[in-house]
């Protein structure tokens, strides 16, 4: 199949207010080209919405009926999604009928993955229905619930659109993609075959929180409060004993896995510098996983603005840390790329999950089409 201009949507847990969006035109397979990105801000109604949804999925937690605010949620975000995606089509000189298809992720707001034997669950907010008709053009959209229902973990989704980064920077294992959202992933590839992602643990969610309940902010920006406090090694230490980092790959995790509250009773700074401590460390135990260690990492997503956070990351995961910029990626736009990618293989009928990376039996086709 010839390339094709898609536009891909992802919006995080963390909820910094924005709309990432991005054009990339490409088969699926290969990446062609990289088109226009920005970021589209929510008005602050839609982000009230959004941060009620989130709060009441944990009440609801996948029991009865689901809660009211997320029709009204999932209704506005598709809105405002849609306009963004009209803008930038726009603002690039394309029209809606140059774009072959929008992959809409939609706003995750509760997430469990499979357990003794029990399927996960998850739900994304974002009517893909709606999106279509108010674009006039194919949305790929629930990329999600066909992996858990096959047994999957519904998570990560990033690996093939990484692997695709990757083959064109090295294919021997020497290195690998981390993206810091609000929980961090890793996706391997030794370019032979070989594909392995997991999310290996928190990333920006608990820092973030910490920082609100100290009402210092919306985030350690560029690190400065956590680079003024002192890590508790004996509390990291015990932090890093939970069974998730000695449980096998796949594996996934809900932005709420692990909370702010691992470093109550500490101040401010101390809390935070613990906090970025544990997400540095928990990532070289998942390199340690790995079927080789990688040498180097490429890191994507808000995380890599966070200079205490890659400092610590050298440091405690003993590995080269590297922004995506280095290799002319646009480290805030490869989610939203990664669903244009999968977009694309949606249209293709081509596998977006696999079995070591969501821990789906085999690889396997999943989202829907509208438009």
């Amino acid at each position: 199949m010839q390339s094709v201009w898609s536009v891909g949507l992802m919006t995080g847990t963390v909820l910094d207010g924005n709309i990432d969006v991005a054009l990339l035109k490409t088969n699926g397979e290969r990446i062609e080209e990289f088109g226009a990105y920005r970021l589209h801000p929510y008005e602050p109604f839609v982000l009230d919405l959004l941060e009620d949804a989130l709060a009441q999925a944990r009440l609801w937690n996948f029991e009865g009926p689901e809660p009211a605010v997320f029709a009204k949620a999932e209704a506005a975000l598709t809105r405002a999604q849609a306009d963004a995606v009209q803008k930038l089509v726009q603002d690039a000189g394309f029209s809606l009928s140059d774009i072959a298809v929008v992959g809409f992720h939609g706003q995750t707001v509760l997430h469990r993955a499979p357990k003794d034997g029990k399927i996960g669950a998850t739900r994304q907010l974002g009517d893909g229905v709606l999106m279509a008709a108010q674009l006039g053009t194919r949305v790929a959209y629930d990329f999600r619930s066909r992996d858990v229902q096959a047994g999957g973990q519904g998570a990560p989704l990033a690996a093939i659109y990484h692997a695709a980064l990757l083959d064109a920077v090295t294919q021997d294992g020497s290195a690998a993609v981390l993206n810091l959202g609000g929980v961090g992933n890793i996706t391997w590839t030794d370019g032979k075959g070989a594909l392995v992602a997991f999310d290996t643990g928190p990333a920006n969610a608990p820092i973030n929180d910490w920082i609100r309940q100290h009402d210092l902010g919306v985030m350690d920006r560029d690190g400065a409060i956590a680079a003024k406090g002192q890590v508790d090694e004996a509390r990291l230490t015990r932090l890093l004993e939970h069974s998730y980092f000695t449980t096998p790959y796949p594996k996934s995790l809900d932005r709420f896995s692990f909370g702010a509250g691992m470093a109550d009773g500490l101040n401010a700074q101390d809390g935070a510098a613990t906090l970025t401590a544990f997400t540095a460390s928990a990532v070289g135990k998942a390199l340690d996983m790995l079927p080789s260690r990688p040498s180097r990492i490429y890191v994507s997503g808000g995380g890599r603005h966070n200079p205490t956070l890659m400092k610590m990351l050298a440091e405690r995961a003993a590995v080269q840390v590297l922004p995506a910029e280095t290799l002319g990626w646009r480290g805030d736009a490869v989610e939203a790329e990664c669903f244009a990618f999968l977009a694309v293989r949606v249209l293709r009928d081509l596998p977006i999950s696999f079995p070591t990376t969501t821990g789906v039996p085999y690889p396997l086709t999943g989202g829907k089409l509208a438009g």
